[in-house]
């Protein structure tokens, strides 16, 4: 395996820096990147990591060298690099490593207007030219620019609410020293709520816990901090901010499932008959809210590239994927936690009632999580699990991985792209059948 071959992944680039990934390779990567869009300019940004200003640096300097000229934008969220991209209408790149630890970092891809790109929508051509090794100087280096969105960015945030309606509550926000503590103040300083923040100051260490907030382990310091204070809800950024996680006033941690038929149902309210896209892991309840709620569910694959792709061609208001990503056709379909978290705090102000009770109806049915397994052949160990369900009434796809549905209970089962694992997420009526089901499921896959 080549170091290329470590760092480009499905849909971005990622390593430890400087081992897999260096100032050098970036420099490439910005030429490469220049050259496969054509654009003749883009937007870059970066986090708060310590290598990301020297990558970043590296990589405008490639570009430049191709000829494209480049607005830096210096310290953004992931979520603003996007907007940037469709302000401008210029491909962008945003210099994270999202939710991975310090020594880490990489690149996000978007051509204009955020669209996406990944293995099979650029990634692999970029990754190509680099390996190449062919950097020729345009006849007129590109120009560096500085740019701000950071105002306009929060403008168009607030846009997905009417301000006017919404009432003073006590949120608790965790931005894990990520930049989520340069934009929630920009955006929480024009509302009535009390802020109760956690770890604001930006810091690429992460001194207090890792940016992670789908481990149950990074939620703790926020679930303390919503009962010592007795906040109405507490919000949970990753560290580049383009996701959120809710804890509700009882300090529970709320599901990627559940906001996004929260988020679907305060969208759905406002603009009935839409379409809203949910990723074949979510909850059956999504469909079945965002069908109660008068719009049109639309089943996708996992990943960013695949939604952004069907809202594209469906024209679908809103897309959710239980991993914490939710993305807004009325922002370039680009995901965005702080518009999901405003949604959802929207729809607690008008309705009155708690975050606790608010989730109650849209969660129906029990899940296991997801569950990994280590096994040596994917593909044969998928096709050894279809095998135990011929002929039992079953439902079965391959839209993504494997999945079998029941009346009562379904299941997925998927490869990861990075390891030897199979991924499998189940849910059931109640808890006796899952907790069945997944013995036979456990039975089958340990062996392999």
């Amino acid at each position: 395996m080549s170091s290329l071959d470590v760092i480009f992944k499905a849909y971005d680039v990622r390593g430890v820096v400087p081992d897999e990934f260096d100032e050098d390779v970036a420099w490439q990567i910005g030429w490469a990147f220049a050259d496969f869009t054509a654009a003749g300019r883009m937007v870059v940004a970066r986090d708060m990591r310590t290598s990301s200003e020297p990558l970043a640096r590296a990589f405008i300097e490639g570009a430049t060298t191709r000829g494209d000229d480049v607005i830096d934008l210096g310290l953004a969220s992931t979520d603003m690099l996007y907007f940037a991209s469709g302000r401008y209408e210029a491909p962008g790149a945003m210099f994270t490593a999202s939710h991975n630890p310090a020594e880490f970092n990489g690149i996000k891809f978007c051509l204009a207007e955020a669209a996406p790109v990944g293995q099979d929508t650029g990634l692999g051509e970029i990754k190509a030219t680099v390996e190449r090794g062919e950097f020729p100087g345009a006849l007129s280096k590109g120009v560096r620019s500085r740019g701000d969105v950071l105002k306009a960015y929060a403008e168009h945030v607030l846009a997905f609410i009417d301000p006017s309606t919404l009432r003073p509550l006590k949120v608790g926000i965790d931005t894990a020293n990520g930049m989520g503590g340069l934009v929630v103040p920009e955006v929480f300083g024009q509302l009535p709520f009390e802020i109760s923040p956690l770890y604001f100051d930006l810091d690429g260490t992460f001194p207090n816990h890792p940016a992670d907030p789908i481990q149950p382990e990074n939620l703790r310091d926020l679930q303390a901090l919503v009962r010592t204070e007795g906040c109405d809800v507490g919000l949970a950024f990753d560290g580049d901010a383009d996701r959120v996680f809710l804890i509700d006033d009882r300090a529970e941690p709320v599901s990627g499932s559940t906001t996004t038929a929260l988020v679907a149902k305060g969208l759905l309210a406002r603009a009935p008959g839409e379409k809203v896209i949910h990723n074949l892991i979510c909850s059956r309840a999504v469909a079945e809210v965002v069908r109660e709620s008068r719009g049109e569910p639309i089943r996708s694959r996992v990943g960013h590239s695949f939604i952004k792709q069907l809202m594209a061609e469906t024209g679908a208001i809103f897309g959710g994927e239980h991993s914490g990503h939710y993305y807004f056709r009325d922002n370039y379909r680009a995901d965005s936690g702080i518009i999901a978290a405003l949604v959802v705090l929207d729809q607690m102000c008008q309705s009155g009632v708690a975050l606790s009770e608010l989730r109650r109806p849209l969660e129906r049915y029990v899940s296991s999580g997801e569950i990994n397994f280590k096994v040596s052949d994917a593909h044969g160990a998928m096709h050894d699990v279809a095998r135990r369900y011929d002929g039992t009434g079953a439902e079965v796809d391959w839209v993504d991985g494997l999945t079998v549905s029941y009346p009562d209970w379904w299941f997925n089962l998927r490869p990861s792209n990075t390891e030897p694992l199979l991924r499998l997420n189940l849910e059931a009526d109640d808890q006796d059948t899952l907790d069945a089901h997944l013995a036979e499921l456990v039975e089958v896959l340990q062996g392999r």
